[in-house]
């Protein structure tokens, strides 16, 4: 099962075609306002208003054999901590052996910002780049999944 983290997800059609390619169920979770996929392999699970509401579902849901695609670094952590594979939408692997840095980093971000009300810009753009960086590493742990699964 590959769930998504879909609100703001750039990569859902990617998510769609690697899907399709290896016969894999998707749940694409969201608060709403998606429009539903007709691939049979897409579930549409819409969780209630709230600022977590999708995440604990996600986390409540995946384990050893999933693929979960997120940029929440929370919600990458308790993911990989019930064993499943974590991808960003960039491409970037999250695992045992970084996501503790990932969450560093994130609250160093936080209290940087915290800090300085009038810090402008956020992240870079999404890029092509990202976008076939994102399959290569979707592609790859799908197949990991599969070999876990048996």
């Amino acid at each position: 099962m590959i769930y998504v983290d879909a609100d703001a997800c750039p990569v859902k059609a990617e998510i769609e075609r690697v899907a399709s390619r290896h016969a894999v169920q998707v749940a694409m979770v969201s608060n709403g306002g998606l429009r539903p996929s007709s691939n049979p392999l897409i579930e549409m699970v819409y969780v209630a208003e709230g600022p977590d509401a999708a995440d604990i579902w996600i986390a409540d849901h995946c384990g050893a054999g999933d693929v979960v695609v997120t940029g929440d670094i929370p919600l990458a952590a308790r993911c990989v901590e019930a064993g499943a594979l974590v991808v960003k939408p960039n491409g970037e692997a999250l695992t045992g052996a970084n996501i503790g840095n990932a969450l560093a980093m994130r609250d160093l971000m936080t209290d940087l910002r915290a800090a300085d009300p009038f810090r402008q810009g956020g992240g870079r753009a999404f890029s092509r780049a990202d976008r076939s960086r994102f399959l290569s590493a979707l592609e790859r742990l799908v197949r990991k999944a599969a070999s876990q699964r048996g």
